[in-house]
């Protein structure tokens, strides 16, 4: 398999996410604020998620398995994952209780009103989109001459999700209160 450096390469940068998103949340005994807990719990799972999917194609190369049968099955656990790592983290309840305040934001007009809404909607809504339409063009085998270069975007969609989220986590972060 020709891609499997570059896969490998974007497991590597995954594992970087994953470190960071450890290291945030065991700095002064772990983040308590759903605000902060629901943003690295993401970023940790996106980078695992990641790292997985990203392995998938490589490992099942290895096994003898080629073309379009490695990427629809990769594609198929790419899915999977998904599904299982969406269940997981709307049932936190830091999830829940970090969307009802943004729901809240989005209500109240104001200036970081159309940022909320900018990331939510817009940002989360294309990557949710893109998560979904890739791998259903690879089952489904329409463009079979780019398959690899759709799962690998794939992959990288979801640590550009990590990424993006590492970013906003870190610009929001609070100044220390004054003693």
């Amino acid at each position: 398999m020709q891609e499997a450096g570059l896969f490998m390469e974007l497991a590597a940068i995954a594992g970087v996410f994953v470190g960071f998103g450890a290291l945030i949340a065991v700095r002064s005994g772990g983040p308590t604020d759903p605000g902060e807990v629901a943003p690295i719990r993401y970023v940790v799972s996106a980078g695992v998620l990641t790292i997985f999917t990203a392995l998938v194609p490589v490992n099942l190369g290895l096994l003898g398995l080629a073309g379009h049968q490695v990427w629809a099955l990769s594609s198929v656990l790419f899915l999977a994952c998904e599904f299982v790592f969406a269940v997981v983290v709307l049932r936190t309840p830091e999830y829940r209780a970090l969307a009802a305040g943004e729901a809240d934001a989005m209500r109240v007009s104001s200036r970081s009103r159309w940022l909320v809404v900018v990331r939510d909607v817009v940002l989360n809504g294309l990557l949710i989109f893109a998560s979904l339409a890739i791998p259903i063009v690879i089952l489904v085998g329409v463009v079979p001459d780019i398959e690899a270069g759709l799962y690998f975007a794939l992959v990288a969609l979801s640590l550009f999700g990590a990424a993006v989220t590492l970013l906003w986590l870190v610009f929001a972060q609070r100044r220390p209160t004054a003693a």
